[in-house]
């Protein structure tokens, strides 16, 4: 039997009123769990969309992450070998041990560890946003955050940070085709020379303890040591800030919600928990093939196709949440997958958790007038098939004259 014809994902996405996906992603999952569709770059994939077949799809072992069961070879982006060996691209084998070396930075004590640090980084951020007249979360104060904690981790020079996370913007949002290529070209070289300048003088930090683990146990192979400096910081950085600004603006439009979590910080891991649900950058799950043929929603998919798992999607299948679309901090069952799921569940949740507490607490705490610059200006967002996050959010963080609290 021939595979359905291909619909196309970039013009379905597209035609959403302001660059919303959601109202695609309702109208493909109420006609079907599964569909076969064409990327941007020609790619033929099978998207499901479904929260059970997603959740069940992350943690099915004949859904292989290693592009060797690509039976056709995959055709599209792929990172190089040096920066693809990582925690995201290898099956449970590798996994597991690779694991293994990155979780000493990721225990719960050492995330406790760096929580004044991450406060004194929230409150220093905050300083200038008092400063200015009509600041940018996004740029001053959702990036610098994590960006500054996540480089303190790996032990990269302050004066690196900004041009790492331009690149893996470029990247996962570029302008043109050929950004892509430069942006992976220049965190590749970024990266070896890091590796090479903490090689030649070890630190307390975590990449030093990946390079002793690489040079002297041999328990890494160069392209793996790399591929986990990538990912740490890109996981690190790239996600935690577009939850950030993604939450804050959620929170910004339900001022109601927002009231209550200024007067009961106490809702805060809930809110959290919500904010993730609602608001993942993190359109799809990484491409995965099938070892044998297999049947996801009633629909066969061949061995070695290519199938992503619409995260975005499944997030708000009214099947799995009820009202998926309206956005509250008191929801009960609010078990997301924005951070995994299974063998693959995000080591660095603990502390992605605990930078976005401590954001939200922050503002809360030092601007409890704070409130969109212009509310009835639409938001700018960067987006594409992969990623959707904001590129910038004017507020003010001082109240009106008779101090009374917006909304």
């Amino acid at each position: 039997m021939s595979a359905p014809p291909a619909l196309d994902l970039a013009q379905l996405l597209d035609a959403a009123p302001g660059a919303d996906p959601y109202p695609a992603y309702a109208r493909l999952r109420a006609e079907a769990p599964v569909h076969r569709v064409a990327l941007p770059d020609g790619s033929l994939i099978w998207l499901v969309l479904r929260e059970a077949d997603v959740r069940a799809g992350l943690t099915d072992p004949r859904l292989s992450l290693n592009r060797r069961h690509s039976g056709a070879g995959y055709k599209g982006f792929s990172l190089p070998a040096a920066l693809d060996a990582n925690l995201l691209n290898i099956d449970p084998a590798d996994h597991l041990r690779l694991r293994h070396l990155v979780a000493q930075g990721f225990t719960p004590r050492h995330v406790e560890d760096l929580r004044q640090r991450i406060q004194v980084t929230a409150d220093r951020l905050a300083d200038r946003l008092a400063a200015e007249a009509a600041p940018d979360l996004v740029g001053d104060f959702a990036t610098p955050l994590p960006l500054t904690v996540i480089g303190d981790l790996l032990g990269v020079a302050t004066a690196d940070r900004g041009d790492f996370s331009g690149w893996v913007t470029a990247m996962i949002t570029p302008e043109h085709p050929g950004q892509i290529a430069e942006a992976v070209d220049s965190i590749h070289r970024f990266l070896l020379r890091l590796v090479a300048t903490r090689r030649a003088a070890l630190q307390d930090d975590l990449l030093s303890a990946l390079i002793a683990a690489r040079d002297e146990d041999d328990r890494l192979s160069e392209d793996e040591l790399v591929s986990l400096a990538f990912l740490i910081l890109m996981a690190g950085v790239e996600n935690a800030q577009h939850v950030i600004s993604g939450g804050l603006l959620a929170l910004l439009n339900h001022p109601g919600q927002f009231a209550e979590l200024r007067a009961d910080h106490g809702l805060l891991p809930d809110a959290v928990e919500e904010i993730l649900r609602f608001t993942v950058p993190g359109q799809m799950a990484i491409r995965r093939f099938p070892t044998e043929q297999i049947d996801i929603g009633g629909t066969a998919i061949p061995t070695g196709d290519t199938v992503m798992l619409c995260l975005a999607s499944a997030h708000r299948d009214p099947n799995r949440y009820p009202e998926p679309d309206r956005f509250d901090i008191h929801r009960t069952d609010n078990a997301h997958l924005a951070l995994g799921h299974g063998v693959h569940y995000c080591l660095g949740a603990p502390l992605a958790r605990l930078q976005i507490q401590t954001a939200i607490s922050t503002l809360m705490r030092r601007f409890p007038h704070l409130a969109l610059a212009d509310p009835h200006e639409e938001p700018r967002w960067r987006s594409s098939w992969r990623s959707r996050s904001l590129a910038q959010l004017r507020v003010t963080v001082t109240g009106p004259p008779d101090g009374q609290l917006p909304g």
